[in-house]
């Protein structure tokens, strides 16, 4: 009876313990698969693209001085006509003129340790002019030459052109589109790399646009857009997490 109450004890035991090998292949095994399935793979994905500017936003001003408020008033009056026809001569239509109101300031005398007194000594009197055109060509060059009206007794600072790209709006989803094909490339190559390959998308976050000057390694977090050069580059960034399998 021992002997038998002794194998009937070990049968059990051996039952018990196949049981929690067979348990713990299979926990294993799902603990594997749970994890392999889990894996993923994160990548910056971009894409660049040379863009030309198709509006000019152009700006000068007119100054007058004088002594006296109505002497100055009468020289910008007679002076701002003749700006608006020199660019109307140079090509530029009427109506992608505009001509801002007056701004006038008072100068007044100072005294010996420089700060200003009460005393007004004259006046300055300045008006804007501005051309927006999508002739960018043609207005860049006259920003440049318009100079020559100080040679007619014209006081005219003329500012820097900004350039713009109208059709952004549209390029971004292209240019998304095209960083997000470039990070799927990317994802690949790493996977396969290691044997691997990649499943569904997980998440993607895109990144700021940069419009930089063309060949310019400006960057910033919070995007750059360059108004000043003619001929831009455009870059976009996406962060793509695929599944691998």
């Amino acid at each position: 009876m021992n002997g038998e109450k002794h194998n009937n004890l070990f049968n059990a035991a051996l039952i018990l313990a196949v049981g929690l090998v067979i348990a713990s292949a299979i926990f294993g095994w799902s603990y594997s698969k749970s994890k392999k399935g889990d894996e993923s793979i994160t990548v910056t994905g971009s894409a660049k693209k040379r863009i030309k500017s198709d509006l000019i936003v152009w700006s000068a001003s007119v100054t007058a001085q004088s002594g006296q408020l109505s002497e100055a008033y009468k020289q910008l009056a007679d002076n701002m006509p003749k700006v608006k026809k020199y660019l109307i001569e140079k090509g530029i239509p009427e109506n992608q003129i505009t001509i801002s109101s007056i701004n006038s300031v008072q100068e007044r005398e100072k005294d010996s340790e420089g700060n200003q007194t009460g005393k007004i000594t004259g006046y300055s009197l300045k008006q804007d002019i501005q051309v927006k055109s999508n002739d960018v060509e043609k207005v860049s060059q006259i920003a440049r030459e318009a100079t020559e009206l100080i040679n007619q007794g014209i006081f005219i600072e003329s500012s820097a052109p900004q350039f713009i790209y109208t059709k952004l709006g549209d390029l971004k989803i292209e240019m998304l589109a095209e960083a997000a094909k470039d990070a799927k490339a990317r994802a690949e190559q790493i996977a396969n790399s290691t044997g691997n390959s990649i499943g569904t998308v997980r998440s993607a976050k895109m990144g700021v646009m940069q419009i930089t000057a063309a060949d310019s390694n400006e960057v910033s977090d919070y995007g750059v857009n360059d108004t000043a050069a003619l001929e831009k580059d455009i870059t976009a960034v996406v962060n793509v997490s695929f599944a691998i399998n």
